[in-house]
Formats: structure tokens, C-alpha cells, sequence
């Protein structure tokens, strides 16, 4: 049974922490995205959070990281191959939290949209 234990534990090693899988699911369902334009879609996670989820990320090839020489500096992340290959996994979570969002209301009104109403 270890066997299965340390799989896991892999798994939840890399896409681990509260903004990972949802960092990896935009960048699979839109593509490449901004440091900016993360921290609008995720807006509940500072600055330092994130990056150092997105430098987890690009440390275990779950994600690219393009910078552009350019003034002002430019930076672009995208999904990798091997985080691709986590769409599955990340579209089970999503299905699961759907059909399980009961007695969790603040979570469901905020990503809902109705806790500004």
C-alpha cells in the first residue's frame, strides 16, 4: 500500500497549495496569461503567494515561463506538456467541488459571482 501513498503524495506535492490547480486550469481552458492578468482571475492570493506558486510550478515542469526583453518588462506564463497532462485530475476536482458545494456557501456565492450582490 506505500506504493499508492507515495503516488499520491507526489501528486499533491506538485499541484499542492490552494492557487496551483486553479493557476494550471486557466492556463489549459485560456491559454497563455500575464502575472497581472492571473492576479485578477485568482483575486483572493497576494502577490508573494503567487509567485511563488507560479515559480513551484515552473520548477516541476508544470508550466512555461516566457520573458520578453522588452521596456516594461514582459513576462508570460503557459501550461507545459506535462501540465496538460493533469487536465483530467484538475476537471474531476471541478465536477467533484460542483456536486459537493453544499454547506460550503462562501466559496460557492464567491465563485458564483453573487457575494458582490
Amino acid at each position: 500500500m506505500k506504493k499508492v501513498t507515495c503516488e499520491i503524495e507526489v501528486t499533491l506535492d506538485v499541484i499542492g497549495g490552494k492557487w496551483k490547480p486553479i493557476i494550471l486550469y486557466v492556463l489549459i481552458e485560456e491559454g497563455k496569461k500575464r502575472f497581472g492578468e492571473l492576479k485578477m482571475i485568482i483575486g483572493h492570493t497576494s502577490q508573494k503567494t503567487l509567485t511563488n506558486q507560479l515559480r513551484e510550478l515552473e520548477r516541476d515542469g508544470l508550466i512555461n515561463r516566457q520573458v520578453f526583453n522588452i521596456i516594461p518588462p514582459k513576462v508570460e506564463y503557459s501550461i507545459s506538456e506535462k501540465g496538460k497532462s493533469l487536465y483530467q485530475i484538475l476537471e474531476a476536482m471541478c465536477e467533484w467541488g460542483e456536486k459537493n458545494c453544499e454547506g460550503y456557501e462562501f466559496i460557492r456565492r464567491m465563485c458564483t459571482g453573487e457575494e458582490n450582490e
